[in-house]
């Protein structure tokens, strides 16, 4: 169940946490995915690990603030493999003020980052997805871009506006058998929620009913759902993973 045997897959943000954890269980269950980032070294350790691991794995440098860096790589991906089927664009970036002080630059390198970088890959990842007529994109976005959070507003927004692109994809896409969905994480365990004092993590367990704060791996299996042959007939959808925190 759910393998992806002969599947290539473009995971963007790999390089840790979430996207990390993601790449790691696509290969897992036998797909060769693709990992993106900025950092080359931080990449290498992961597709490292998958080859560890058994798996099979790459690397591809991206800039997601750069639209012409993104469609570089997924064409690089198409050249060196033949193909694309999934593509999950993970890759994000905070620059958190409250919006009275935030300055136009934290609020476009936001927008860049996370919305118009998924925007280019999914572009550029549809041309071959359509001539294979198999497709699934995944887009990781947040629970506070459903509910809103003080001094994020240019992480809210980029994630709402992730959520509504998902919605057009899947829509444009679905007559040629290219499925597109968008997953909202809550309060994850990453290397940014590490540092955060046992008192603020006490407080954000508060909120959620099931009582803790949520992994990669959780992440990354509802990431790997939405990625297998099970899933196709799910599409436009946002499946919240956030340990009962919004319930929608």
């Amino acid at each position: 169940m759910f393998r992806l045997d002969g599947k290539i897959a473009l995971v963007t943000g790999a390089s840790q946490g979430i996207g990390e954890a993601i790449a790691k269980r696509l290969a897992a269950q036998g797909a060769t995915v693709v990992c993106a980032a900025r950092t080359l070294r931080k990449l290498q350790e992961v597709a490292d690990a998958i080859a560890s691991a058994g798996g099979t794995s790459d690397v591809v440098v991206a800039d997601m603030a750069d639209a012409a860096s993104v469609k570089a790589a997924v064409a690089t991906v198409v050249e060196r493999h033949g193909a694309l089927h999934i593509l999950v664009n993970n890759a994000g970036i905070t620059r958190d003020k409250l919006l009275i002080q935030m300055k136009e630059e934290d609020w476009d390198m936001v927008l860049d980052t996370d919305l118009k970088g998924a925007w280019a890959a999914i572009q550029a990842a549809t041309k071959p997805m359509m001539k294979q007529r198999w497709g699934r994109i995944i887009n990781i976005a947040s629970v506070v871009g459903q509910m809103g959070n003080p001094g994020q507003a240019n992480y809210v927004a980029a994630k709402a506006g992730l959520i509504g692109l998902t919605k057009s994809v899947a829509r444009e896409l679905a007559s040629r058998n290219i499925t597109a969905n968008a997953v909202t994480p809550g309060y994850i365990e990453t290397a940014m929620t590490a540092g955060l004092s046992e008192d603020v993590k006490a407080e954000f367990t508060k909120q959620i009913p099931l009582g803790r704060m949520g992994t990669g791996e959780d992440i990354a299996a509802a990431a790997l759902f939405l990625a297998s042959e099970e899933a196709g007939y799910i599409t436009g959808q946002t499946l919240s993973v956030n340990g009962g925190m919004l319930m929608v």
